[in-house]
């Protein structure tokens, strides 16, 4: 067996350095069956969804295991080589082959030798990393996959047809974004059984192959990425399926994200069912859709009433005193002032890496439509936000070189508790003003609100059985094992209070640190 192409120095520190720099900008990376990855030697082409640009490579080369893969060479568009830029250098330098795309040149193109490099990579026993929707797009829906995975895998076992046991593996990813762009978001990454094609149980690939075989294979791939992320023909349908869920599964329910984008994903699937089945004469499919539209219907009323009054579902599902209220608002005043007090030394250090990711995602904004640029914001962050980290970093240790033995780590350990500190009283702010808000609403239109839910809430619980979920949530989930909600912990960590040292222990998987709770997912027109 192949011993798999020996890791180079640039591609080990790159995997390094965005490890670090990816579990800062990233709240949660819960990397979800990963001794599914082929090891070292097996030739492997590894696809993914593609819907955060270069975020999305840096993800899946920090989430492989290096004892199971020495590494993965990756592909990107052409037209990022070359470049006098620090990206650009970053993929070059870890070994990425170009690949030419249509709508970047006038006429066709020729990718014969980004395909003879894959193949040779194959050859040594190397995983290949593709993107089969052929390109980086903001959009709730996977495009559909072109036919270059299954025929390089075609090309590649045409070329051992004489060896019926020799295997080539195309492992799918799904990678799952809370939000994309945003700082302190979660990411699931989670990998699926890998498809196996043998020359001997595969002869329907083997040159000249079928158009037919290729285009199986492809949905294939398809039907596993889909399997485990968001698919959605409408931003709008995620929203409702995020709200369906949350109310299914209330906050406080121990579960890991990739329950939690489990449940989401049953609620989307059967939104889209109802759509895709509007045209069938059926009676009791046409009662069935009927049934869900107005579901759908009655929680986006309900999700907009949210929106206007600022507040989320729980505060609707639990009432609470006026009493409550203001003690929980001192409280949350006294937090939140304390933790950002303690914290402006820290932010004096994070403010230039503010400035300069502040100012280079809005100029990267003016230069495009939102469907071929927000794609990239994650990226202009990560790559802006580490650039000015470092050099903060260099900067505070040449301005107290005296003390350079002790700045080199104290100057990092900082910022780390900093950003800590921060998440903690943004969450604090962020819940005194949803108080507040509660207060501003009045009792008479929460009972209102409440009446409204308690009806929708039976109508979810309903679907939920017929989708076979389990039928008290908190209690099964409980049951399952999850000690923290979202996290699979060791004894000491699960052990650890809410201010923990190494990560905020949300209660909301749509978290993030921002001060205020808004659905921004772009227009579906």
């Amino acid at each position: 067996m192949p011993k798999g192409t020996p890791t180079p120095w640039p591609y080990i520190l790159i995997r390094l350095l965005f490890q670090f720099t990816l579990k800062v900008f990233y709240g949660t990376i819960v990397v979800s069956n990963a001794h599914f990855i082929p090891e070292t030697g097996k030739p492997c082409i590894v696809c993914a969804n593609h819907s955060n640009s270069l975020t999305d490579a840096l993800l899946l080369v920090t989430s492989v295991p290096s004892n199971r893969r020495n590494m993965l060479r990756l592909t990107a568009k052409s037209t990022q080589f070359g470049k006098k830029t620090f990206t650009s250098w970053l993929i070059e330098s870890a070994g990425t082959v170009p690949i030419h795309r249509r709508k970047d040149f006038e006429g066709p193109v020729d990718n014969s030798q980004a395909m003879a490099d894959l193949m040779k990579a194959l050859e040594a026993g190397d995983a290949v990393m593709m993107f089969p929707e052929g390109m980086s797009r903001f959009h709730p829906t996977i495009a559909p996959l072109k036919t270059g995975v299954a025929r390089l895998a075609s090309d590649v076992l045409s070329l051992h047809r004489h060896d019926p046991e020799f295997e080539i593996y195309i492992l799918n990813c799904s990678i799952t974004y809370m939000h994309r762009q945003h700082w302190r978001s979660d990411v699931l990454v989670t990998w699926h059984a890998p498809m196996i094609l043998r020359p001997k149980d595969n002869p329907e690939l083997l040159k000249p192959a079928e158009p037919e075989s290729i285009r199986a294979v492809t949905k294939q791939i398809y039907e596993q990425i889909s399997s485990g992320t968001f698919d959605s023909p409408s931003w709008h349908l995620v929203q409702l399926s995020k709200l369906a869920a949350r109310m299914y599964a209330p906050l406080g329910t121990k579960m890991s994200l990739g329950d939690h984008v489990r449940i989401t994903r049953t609620f989307l699937e059967a939104f889209k069912d109802a759509h895709e089945d509007n045209s069938e004469e059926n009676q009791q499919v046409h009662s069935d859709v009927v049934k869900m539209a107005r579901l759908q219907s009655d929680l986006k009323v309900y999700q907009n009433r949210l929106m206007s009054y600022g507040i989320k579902d729980d505060r609707v599902r639990r009432p609470l005193s006026r009493h409550e209220i203001l003690r929980r608002m001192a409280i949350r005043l006294f937090w939140s002032s304390f933790l950002f007090s303690i914290s402006i030394p820290g932010l004096f250090l994070w403010l230039p890496v503010i400035l300069v990711t502040v100012y280079a995602v809005h100029e990267f904004k003016k230069s495009g439509p939102i469907f071929d640029t927000f794609d990239e914001i994650a990226q202009y962050k990560l790559v802006y936000g580490l650039i000015s980290g470092i050099c903060v970093w260099f900067g505070g240790v040449i301005l107290t070189l005296p003390f350079a033995l002790i700045t080199v780590f104290l100057i990092p350990a900082t910022m780390w508790m900093t950003l800590r500190w921060m998440e903690d009283c943004v969450a604090s702010t962020r819940a005194f003003f949803t108080l507040f808000r509660l207060l501003r609403v009045g009792k008479r239109t929460l009972n209102e609100m409440r009446s409204l839910r308690d009806a929708l809430h039976r109508r979810i619980m309903e679907l939920a059985v017929s989708l076979e979920l389990p039928p008290d949530p908190e209690e099964f989930f409980l049951q399952a094992g999850s000690q923290e909600k979202g996290r699979v912990m060791g004894a000491w960590q699960s052990k650890a209070g809410y201010f923990s040292l190494r990560r905020r222990r949300k209660r909301d998987w749509n978290e993030t640190l921002r001060l205020y709770d808004k659905v921004d997912f772009p227009d579906d027109d």
